[in-house]
């Protein structure tokens, strides 16, 4: 059986950027609850499932920049790619407020599983991306709720993500943000490290600069949206990494 883990736009694309989009849908593949992790449809469609509007963002972005993406291709309620195997929030169980039925009672042998056919299959993708240029930069396009159940609302229009082990993007690519006029978080709505997510995997490990970028998901909920965001970070980012010196 052929399963689908991700899919790529632009693999022969020159720029040494690689846009990553790791919650880019809210698929569950059918072996898994005949595709149903049994919770609403409502939820299904609310950032507990995907990073909403971050995919039409991140192949917008990836076009203007003729630089190669990568997508997600299963629900991050499945198994999240965006953390590492021994994650103990690999595979939620309870997220902002909603059970996961489908979760509850999933064994190692089910988390093996997933992780078996879902994803170590995007991983493998993602880091035969990142080794095909020799001077490769990962940028990660990831959306945020603007208010979680309980929460007060988040300010913020642009979040950018930066581990402690490696600035040299990070604060310049904030600064640049607010030169713009975006409310702009820094390490906001969350912190920029963490052990065997993405990032870490595919950039630190290798000294490879690096940002991750959170768009509030109202503002790009719509095709419309995405292009004008796109539009708006994209010599932003370049920008950034041409007076670094990189």
């Amino acid at each position: 059986m052929t399963e689908t883990a991700y899919w790529i736009e632009g693999q022969n694309r020159p720029s040494r950027w690689l846009i990553t989009c790791d919650h880019a849908t809210n698929r569950v593949p059918d072996w898994i609850g005949g595709g149903d992790l049994g919770i609403a449809p409502a939820d299904m469609a609310r950032h507990i499932a995907y990073d909403v509007g971050a995919a039409g963002l991140a192949s917008a972005l990836a076009e203007r920049m003729d630089a190669p993406a990568i997508f997600s291709d299963f629900s991050r309620l499945v198994i999240d790619p965006n953390r590492g195997e021994d994650d103990p929030t690999l595979l939620m169980r309870l997220y902002d407020g909603t059970v996961i039925p489908a979760n509850r009672d999933a064994d190692a042998a089910e988390r093996a599983r997933r992780l078996d056919r879902l994803h170590r299959p995007y991983h493998r993708a993602l880091t035969a991306l990142a080794d095909a240029h020799p001077a490769r930069c990962v940028c990660a396009i990831h959306s945020f709720t603007p208010q979680l159940r309980g929460r007060p609302p988040r300010p913020w229009q642009v979040g950018i993500l930066y581990s402690h082990r490696d600035a040299r993007l990070g604060p310049a690519m904030v600064a640049a943000c607010r030169d713009e006029g975006w409310v702009t978080g820094e390490n906001q709505p969350y912190d920029g490290h963490l052990d065997g997510d993405s990032i870490d995997r595919h950039a630190l490990a290798q000294g490879r600069p690096n940002m991750l970028i959170e768009l509030r998901n109202d503002l790009i909920a719509t095709p419309e949206g995405q292009a004008e965001w796109a539009a708006r970070l994209a010599p932003v980012i370049a920008r950034v990494l041409a007076q670094a010196g990189l």
